[in-house]
């Protein structure tokens, strides 16, 4: 790799992506920081440069635009995964408004998001039909990839894969996301940068513009809040100043919790207010929403600006050949836009007034914003949880010292992001801090609030070179092991505490872990951004701490299989060995976790986030049942490779030998499920030892093993049970089969795809409406197992929606021209249109349009007859907030009507009213069994 002859600094932003840049020069503190201009399509074959790179893809449609209107001066190379003849930039920004369902924004706010599988192709979220999508990690990449490919087309010589790169960060993305960010940048091509948090970044471009005079104007200044509100997230940050022998230093001593709150909440309220006035009562799909939205967030802009109009005209196209009854046209004014950004999101609250956390969070796009948009009293939460470090800081200084009644205040603020572009924005925050502090608080001067945070990150890439004011603070936030106990919630051990220096190894020498080679191992992680947790103790590298479930947040777990490192071991051996945790934070911003042989310290094995299936939440520390280990034992002789052991009898009373020690199966706690499941199967190759032995353990591991997923290493167990299916069963009867299907459903929410693609090929031809058409494949669909067939199938929950409607449409005919399995294929119908999924990606859900064509017939229904016809319609209808999966409000109301004249539970009619959870007796006649005790489903 050529030795880097620049210093570029890229804010990969919610709506704007920027890029700055240097030349390392011998003089590297006083080069000058450019800002990089971004070629980029306008319009139809107009190619222009421009500093700000909207954060915007658009998907044409065939034939939409000409190939010729698409030309870039580079040949345009895609990310791997990725679709040629998209549109990046300010052409896909405007045309988002005017066309619906083809636009990708928002992509950073997605890439943090938990509830989705982040390399799915799930955006645009709210896409037509036959829009092809991507996945938020190909979208990220795709912006960095335009901006290397516009940077190496004018600086041939100096491609920019070979120059030093900083990419910035918001302070509170976790571990996962700032590997997914890493992962982005390496699929465009950039495999070697650098992270840096953007609010550091906002202080590095102040001090950069102030080095001559930063020390007067910091020396009064001890405390500075960093508040950067971007267009997806709201960023808060504490720098302290301090003064050792007159020399300044900066450190960051506090950073929040991730806050999805920014402007494209300010842009969704507004876009509200218009919708109100375009349609009146009625609702536009979340398509037309989208569009609008563009629309808001150009008038928004242009509101908030100095020179602000008194009032925009912001007009609806429509789409399709009405363009909702015409062209209308509304206005939005300069008062009303301010009232919303004043009043709703910076109110003048009480410093004690928290953030309305009781409210389920807002969903639009599938995004969950927070639940409350007043930033003023998350600025409050945040510094009221530094209050140690803030009062600490402020005493530092006689001028700022404080008494002990008092709340510590920052005394500086920087600001940053478009919204603070209006000086109406910036005094109130300005007020709402000196009304706290009962005196003024001093603005520090940011005259670029979409620009600092590139032209910032250079600044750090020359701080790291020695060439200005490097700002301190080590690790954002303190990482803990969970140690469990139990019937307790247990402790955490420290293993990485905040402020820990980058590339500074910490060694836990005082705790071992004797682990088995060649089985998967789990380390529970959490972590936390408060100073102390218990009374005034501070964090410490290896102190335990209780846990506080307030204070602490859960990780993915770190999870792998070690391997034997060259090792050969016989068949059956099993090897353990001795290790140590070593963590570090790397220097480009993630925790590095490693298992250290005690023997000899070279061989290591790195630890990876586990981040498939994380839909179960974080469970206390499970209580093994006293009586668990004779269950074990028993379950251990019957399936051992001792034929003689293998008591005809006992296997016959097995079910019953295990409730009369464990009590109900109803009632097996998680971790009892898992471990039995794992006794079970070490058996699972005598499983065909008799018909009762393949019956016991079908029926038992799969209900132990259900739903598939819920324990980090679930995907292991899951990888070691598959290569049963092609094995098949023993003991080829009706009832054997039926065990053997309700098996793979009792598990499939922890199978793949293709796994789940490979069971719908071999079951399929049995569903087929003509099966039953022929009595010798009706005799087989029956010996088969028919309506065990049926249920798995409306289980598979990652098959494509096409397989999906397709297998409904199908149940739906039989439902309503077959007595026989009627309860059966009504169920499957509610499963598969169900609007909110067990465990599946909520963009594969069976589209509202198609469940909006089979409500009718379920509406002509007589529901007291079979209650499963008014379930599935309660499925189709479920509220999940996200207009994009919810039906019309006219079919709600009709179903709503039907089910208060029906006599069902009271449950069902508030599912479809309100977003609401499961019952537990309702999620049984949904996914055919109670949940495991003590895992609760969070919803995608």
């Amino acid at each position: 790799m050529a030795s880097p002859r620049f210093l570029v600094g890229i804010d990969l932003g919610t709506t704007n992506t920027v890029v700055a840049y240097c030349e390392i020069t011998h003089n590297l503190q006083h080069s000058p920081v450019t800002l990089f201009d971004i070629d980029q399509l306008i319009g139809a074959g107009e190619v222009v440069r421009k500093p700000l790179l909207p954060s915007f893809r658009y998907h044409p449609a065939e034939g939409q635009i000409a190939a010729a209107d698409l030309t870039l001066p580079w040949e345009a190379q895609p990310v791997s995964g990725d679709m040629s003849n998209i549109i990046i930039g300010e052409w896909a920004r405007e045309l988002g408004a005017k066309v619906e369902g083809r636009q990708v924004s928002s992509a950073k706010s997605w890439l943090s998001h938990q509830g989705v599988d982040r390399h799915s192709d799930i955006l645009p979220w709210a896409g037509a039909s036959d829009v092809e999508k991507v996945s938020p990690v190909i979208a990220s990449a795709s912006y960095l990839n335009h901006i290397r490919q516009a940077w190496n087309y004018r600086h041939p010589s100096n491609k920019l894969e070979d120059q030093e790169v900083v990419v910035t960060v918001p302070a509170s993305f976790d571990e996962t996301a700032r590997q997914l960010t890493l992962e982005a940048a390496k699929l465009a091509g950039l495999s070697n940068i650098l992270l840096l948090e953007e609010p550091q970044a906002v202080c590095y471009d102040w001090y950069a513009h102030h080095q001559d005079m930063a020390s007067d104007k910091l020396k009064n200044l001890p405390l500075i809040l960093v508040c950067d509100v971007g267009g997806g997230t709201t960023d808060l940050s504490l720098i302290q100043a301090q003064y050792q022998n007159e020399a300044l230093s900066l450190d960051r001593i506090g950073v929040g919790e991730h806050l999805m709150l920014g402007g494209d909440n300010l842009d969704l309220a507004l876009a509200h207010l218009a919708e109100q006035r375009f349609s009146q009562s009625k609702k536009l799909n979340a398509s037309s929403l989208t569009k609008l939205i563009q629309q808001t967030r150009a008038a928004k802009e242009q509101l908030l600006s100095g020179d602000a109009p008194e009032e925009i005209k912001i007009t609806m196209l429509g789409s399709g050949s009405k363009l909702l009854g015409g062209t209308k046209s509304i206005g939005l004014t300069k008062q009303e836009v301010h009232q919303i950004a004043l009043d709703g999101f910076f109110p003048l609250t009480e410093f004690t007034a928290t953030p309305d956390k009781r409210r389920s969070a807002v969903v639009e796009f599938g995004l969950p914003y927070v639940a409350d948009p007043a930033v003023s009293k998350h600025v409050a939460e945040f510094i009221t949880q530094h209050q140690q470090v803030s009062r600490a800081a402020l005493n530092s200084n006689d001028l700022t010292a404080i008494d002990d009644e008092q709340p510590a205040i920052p005394v500086g603020l920087l600001l940053n992001g478009g919204v603070f572009n209006s000086e109406l924005v910036t005094e109130r925050i300005t007020s709402l801090l000196g009304n706290w502090r009962g005196s003024s608080v001093t603005v520090l001067d940011n005259p670029h609030p979409d620009l600092s945070v590139a032209l910032g990150a250079v600044a750090y890439a020359k701080a790291r070179r020695g060439a200005q004011l490097k700002i301190g603070g080590g690790a954002a936030r303190s990482y803990f092991l969970h140690l469990q106990e139990k019937n307790k919630i247990g402790r955490a051990l420290c293993l990485l505490a905040k402020g820990t220096d980058e590339g500074n190894e910490i060694r836990l020498t005082g705790r071992r872990f004797a682990l088995t080679l060649g089985e998967p191992v789990r380390f529970n992680l959490l972590t936390s951004t408060h100073d102390s947790i218990v009374g005034s103790e501070a964090i410490k590298n290896g102190s335990i701490s209780a846990i506080d479930p307030d204070l602490f947040s859960p990780l993915p777990p770190y999870i792998s299989t070690l391997d034997s490192q060259g090792v050969e071991l016989q068949a059956n051996q099993k090897e353990r060995v001795e290790v140590q945790l070593a963590c570090q934070l790397t220097e480009v911003g993630t925790l590095k976790m490693e298992c250290v042989s005690v023997e000899d310290e070279n061989q290591r094995w790195q630890l990876e986030f586990e981040v498939r299936n994380q839909q179960a939440e974080e469970r206390e520390a499970e209580d093994l049942h006293p009586r668990l280990g004779e269950c074990q034992e028993l379950v251990t002789r019957l399936y051992s490779g001792n034929k003689k052991s293998a008591d005809t009898k006992a296997i016959k009373t097995l079910n019953k030998d295990l409730e009369k020690r464990l009590g109900k199966r109803e009632e097996w706690d998680f971790a009892t499920l898992r471990k039995l499941f794992d006794t079970f199967s070490q058996g699972k190759k005598r499983r065909r030892r008799s018909e009762q032995h393949e019956k016991n353990w079908l029926r038992l591991s799969g209900y132990c093993l259900r739903p598939g997923f819920g324990d980090p290493t679930d995907s292991w167990r899951i990888e070691q049970t598959w290569s049963l299916y092609q094995q098949g069963i023993q003991f080829k009867n009706h009832q054997g089969y039926s065990d053997w299907w309700v098996f793979w459903r009792r598990v499939s929410g922890g199978l793949n795809q293709d796994q789940q693609e490979t069971i719908l090929a071999d079951i399929a031809k049995y569903l087929h409406p003509g099966a039953m058409k022929n009595p010798k494949s009706a005799q087989a669909a029956q010996d088969m197992g028919y309506e065990a067939m049926v249920r798995l199938s409306a289980s598979l929950e990652n098959l494509d929606v096409e397989d999906k409607t397709l297998l409904a449409s199908w149940f739906l005919s039989k439902a309503m021209t077959q007595s026989q399995f009627a309860q059966a294929h009504w169920w499957a119908l509610g499963r598969l249109s169900s609007r909110t999924p067990l465990y599946g990606s909520q963009h594969n859900v069976i589209p509202r349009e198609q469940a909006e064509q089979w409500l009718p017939k379920l509406l002509e229904q007589d529901w007291s007859k079979e209650m499963m016809i008014g379930f599935a319609a309660v499925m189709m209808c479920r509220k999940t907030g996200d207009r994009q999966f919810d039906i019309s409000d006219d079919y709600r109301q009709k179903v709503i009507e039907k089910l208060k004249s029906s006599k069902v539970p009271d449950s069902w009619l508030m599912m479809v009213e309100n977003v609401q959870a499961l019952t537990q007796s309702d999620s049984k006649r949904l996914f055919g069994d109670t949940l495991p005790s003590g895992l609760s489903i969070i919803s995608s």
